[in-house]
């Protein structure tokens, strides 16, 4: 009897993902439970474990793109589990890896298990898995491993012998020559590739911009910093200024809180701002709930949180799902001004920049302060310019004069 092994719901706004990385071979004894697979997604890499015992017969090779639903594997429950003393068992498993013409054959040891990917990387360049240091789980060797050890080899040829024309073969991870190199895009890469063309082409999308005075809420800063510190345990950053300042803005522009659906115009009512954060795999979005409840320290701690868990590569899909607004900030790599894409279906996105000390005229004199450009991408089939600069002029009259958020005025 086979198990069929479908690819999971990983949150409502997903459908399709690619498999990244099989963590057992086909024809491989896999036990319920077990981590047989990733799945990245646009948002998150997630794990998929087997749903119960047997042997394994897989339908997708890794790179596919398969969608919720989807059949991937298959596991026959009527196979018994190998002895770890079977002979017949290490036959099958040393079997699995097929030896090429220039790769000594020695066989892995019976804990090793080889992706199909690296099985094939390995038959095509001649490199010996056994003989690099896996960065997987368990030390596991992973397609990475592999494209980055010939990477290596390729290099190591080129420095010792005349230039070439780059491979045709189009099983070939990497082309290089001494004036380029040529990788394959990953699997998320690709993805968030897919999904920022489609929201320009999507949404209708303006930016505006406008410039910020740093200085009061500097000040404010540096007074407080200590007491925060010593109440909550963690700093008092800009991030969280300018979440209150957003959701004082969408208060007062409510087309910039709404999306489309169809024919229709949904306005929401509450204030769910996802905050960008970058990681080493690409731009995640977790979304802080209900910002207009949440106190600076509330916020500050749980955008450590988030980032703590994009870090470590722990970000789940419900951690990302709900925003109703964006704020990206650039400044933090020294980014002087940019024009931020739409994340869909939402309708609006803020993107802070570096703060740079300038002259500035006020009150009839040249005075240097610290400052910082702003712009607002916004959806103009539903956004007009004029509210998209009256929510802009708000933001900056908060940041400005912080009081006005105590206020709500």
């Amino acid at each position: 009897m086979a198990t069929q092994v479908k690819v999971p719901s990983v949150g409502e706004s997903i459908s399709s993902g690619i498999i990244a990385a099989w963590h057992a071979n086909d024809g491989d004894y896999v036990k319920q439970d077990q981590v047989i697979y990733e799945l990245e997604t646009d948002k998150v890499t997630s794990e998929a474990t087997a749903p119960v015992s047997g042997i394994l017969k897989i339908l997708e090779a890794e790179g596919e793109e398969v969608e919720v639903g989807q059949e991937v594997a298959q596991i026959d429950e009527s196979a018994t589990a190998p002895s770890e003393k079977d002979p017949v068992a290490k036959d099958s498993e040393v079997s699995s890896v097929p030896a090429a013409s220039n790769v000594e054959e020695a066989p892995p040891s019976p804990d090793e298990a080889y992706p199909p990917s690296v099985v094939r990387l390995a038959a095509e360049s001649g490199i010996d898995p056994s003989s690099i240091s896996g960065s997987g789980k368990g030390n596991r060797v992973t397609k990475e491993d592999m494209e980055n050890e010939i990477a290596k080899a390729s290099q190591k040829t080129l420095s010792t012998s005349a230039p070439r024309a780059p491979s045709k073969n189009k099983n070939t991870p990497a082309e290089e020559n001494e004036r380029f190199i040529k990788k394959p895009m990953t699997p998320l890469r690709r993805k968030i590739a897919e999904r920022l063309v489609q929201s320009q082409q999507n949404a209708a999308i303006l930016t505006t911009f406008n410039e910020v005075d740093m200085s009061a809420i500097i000040k404010l800063r540096k007074s407080h910093q200590d007491s925060f510190v010593k109440k909550y345990g963690c700093k008092l950053g800009f991030m969280s200024f300018f979440v209150k300042a957003v959701v004082h803005a969408l208060q007062t522009v409510p087309q910039l809180n709404a999306q489309i659906a169809g024919n229709a115009v949904i306005e929401n009512k509450f204030y769910d701002i996802g905050v960008a954060v970058g990681t080493e795999k690409g731009l995640v979005v977790p979304v802080l709930r209900d910002c207009d409840q949440l106190s600076f320290a509330d916020i500050e701690q749980t955008i450590i949180g988030y980032a703590k868990k994009a870090r470590e590569g722990k970000i789940t899909i419900d951690d990302m799902q709900g925003g109703v607004f964006t704020i990206t900030n650039g400044g933090i790599y020294g980014s002087m001004m940019s024009t931020p894409i739409i994340n869909p279906p939402q309708s609006g996105i803020l993107g802070m920049h570096s703060i740079t000390e300038r002259p500035v005229a006020i009150n009839g004199e040249v005075v240097i302060r610290p400052m910082m450009y702003l712009a607002v991408s916004y959806d103009h089939r539903l956004v007009d310019g004029k509210e998209a600069v009256t929510f802009l002029v708000n933001i900056k009259n908060a940041i400005e004069d912080p009081s006005r958020l105590l206020f709500g005025i």
